[in-house]
């Protein structure tokens, strides 16, 4: 017999009676208020077109979504068999309905983990599935699923009003022509969707796909990016085209924080080897650094914020990432020093107060040693929320624990979601909503702060902390 699933109305909150009653009060202020989606990887295209639609139930939820399929493949089922595509176009399984089954049958595996506390959200509250998930209804639940997404409710335009989305940005790279955004902006539709910068792929010079991307880089730009001023003045006229279609932000990536000004000369003789193939992995990460300077010099120029989110060992699996790619499932934290790292950087540009400089780790161990500490000082930084191994229940509460002594609640930019996964996103906004207002609770109950500062705080951490942080006004 399958037992009927339940979402608890007290759900994430502390058992204990007063904290309980306060939570509840906390959270019922921020239940139904808009969502801000500032940090995203939705793909565009299905706001361009009134008529997309999502495909099967895999297609729309297992696919493309990591964080499912790397549970599945640390249990040993191969990516192959959950219909990932190869690089190499070789056989995956192509019947939706035998993948999907694979995840029924172990569905068990995400018991207790974020993933399963958004997947119980996500199946009862945006499809109507009233059962657990398991192996002997997965058909059923499949055709339930399946028939929503052919109704006209379920196209994606329609649903970003339904979760009561009032801006999503994307993740797009620096040789994006952003046409699909342009749909959205030509289409008349009311929904808020803009385009955030991505320049990793031109800029971190030991990824392989380095010289293909200043190829299209050139492309789009009309020139050859074939020195390192090209390159500067490429990044200056992309950032410009991004913020003309509405970007407010910019997102970086690097292995460590290490940030370092280069002159002129130096940056061209490390471009120039990178061309001829001859950089050292050294040069490589000095290059980066300097990239990162150059880009907040940038940002206080054009006032683009500036996201930067070191400390993940790309592709760590080199045989997931030979045969399938980049993002599946397979990058792995790394210890990084942010105080030595970002020192150059901030000695020439963290003191100015039109740098937004936003910081993210996936070292829980940086919160109050470093990162926390240097939000609560220089004017130009805020720390990012708890993000990716982190973005669930436990880690929110360690999170704003640890960065509240020394960085306070007003240098930190409430919640992002960090999704692929469209639908899953009222339900990442939902858990957060609710671990702050436990959170809060918690400090009312101990006289740190009275109901009413309470009340402000988690419309700020809701809401209106994430839609400050990224000029959204």
């Amino acid at each position: 017999m399958t037992e009927k699933m339940t979402l608890s109305a007290a759900r994430y909150f502390d058992s204990e009676p007063r904290q309980l009653e306060i939570a509840s009060r906390l959270y019922s202020l921020v239940a139904t208020a808009p969502l801000v989606c500032p940090h995203g990887h939705v793909d565009p295209r299905m706001f361009a077109d009134p008529d997309y639609q999502f495909g099967s139930p895999a297609d729309l939820l297992l696919i493309p979504d990591h964080y499912i399929f790397r549970m599945l493949y640390s249990q040993g089922m191969p990516l192959e068999s959950l219909g990932i595509p190869r690089l190499d176009g070789g056989p995956v399984e192509t019947d939706h309905r035998k993948i999907w089954q694979i995840f029924a049958d172990h569905f068990h595996l995400f018991r207790g983990t974020p993933t399963g506390m958004w997947l119980a959200h996500e199946l009862q509250d945006v499809f109507g599935v009233s059962e657990k998930l398991n192996g002997r209804n997965a058909q059923a639940v499949y055709d339930q699923i399946e028939a929503s997404l052919k109704l006209p409710e379920f196209r994606p335009r329609r649903l970003f009003e339904r979760f009561r989305i009032e801006i999503l940005a994307t993740t797009d790279a620096a040789a994006d022509r952003l046409e699909h955004h342009r749909a959205i902006r030509e289409s008349g539709w009311g929904g808020r969707v803009v385009p955030t910068f991505r320049p990793d792929g031109v800029v971190n010079i030991d990824r392989p796909d380095w010289k293909q991307n200043l190829i299209e880089l050139g492309e789009v730009c009309g020139y050859e990016i074939s020195s390192y001023v090209h390159l500067i003045r490429a990044l200056e006229e992309r950032r410009a085209f991004f913020k003309e279609m509405g970007a407010t932000a910019t997102d970086h990536a690097a292995l460590t924080p290490l940030t370092v000004e280069l002159s002129d000369a130096e940056a061209e003789t490390i471009f120039e080897r990178a061309l001829r193939g001859t950089a050292t992995e050294s040069e490589a990460a000095r290059f980066t650094g300097h990239l990162l300077m150059e880009n907040a010099r940038m940002s206080i120029e054009d006032g683009l914020v500036m996201q930067f989110h070191p400390g993940s060992y790309r592709n760590h699996n080199q045989v997931i990432f030979e045969h399938f790619g980049y993002d599946k499932g397979c990058d792995i934290p790394v210890a990084v020093d942010f105080t030595r790292g970002l020192r150059p950087l901030l000695n020439r540009y963290g003191n100015d107060p039109r740098l937004t400089l936003i910081l993210f780790t996936l070292d829980e161990t940086t919160y109050s040693r470093e990162l926390a500490p240097l939000a609560g000082h220089y004017p130009a930084v805020r720390l990012g929320p708890a993000w990716w191994f982190h973005d669930s229940l436990n880690g929110m509460r360690r999170y704003r624990d640890q960065a509240l002594e020394t960085a306070g609640l007003y240098n930190t930019t409430g919640f992002n979601d960090d999704t692929r996964a469209f639908p899953s996103i009222p339900a990442r906004h939902d858990l957060a909503r609710r671990a702050d207002a436990d959170w809060i609770a918690s400090l009312v109950v101990r006289g740190i702060v009275d109901m009413e500062d309470a009340e402000e705080m988690i419309h700020d951490t809701a809401y209106r902390l994430a839609k400050k942080a990224y000029k959204f006004d």
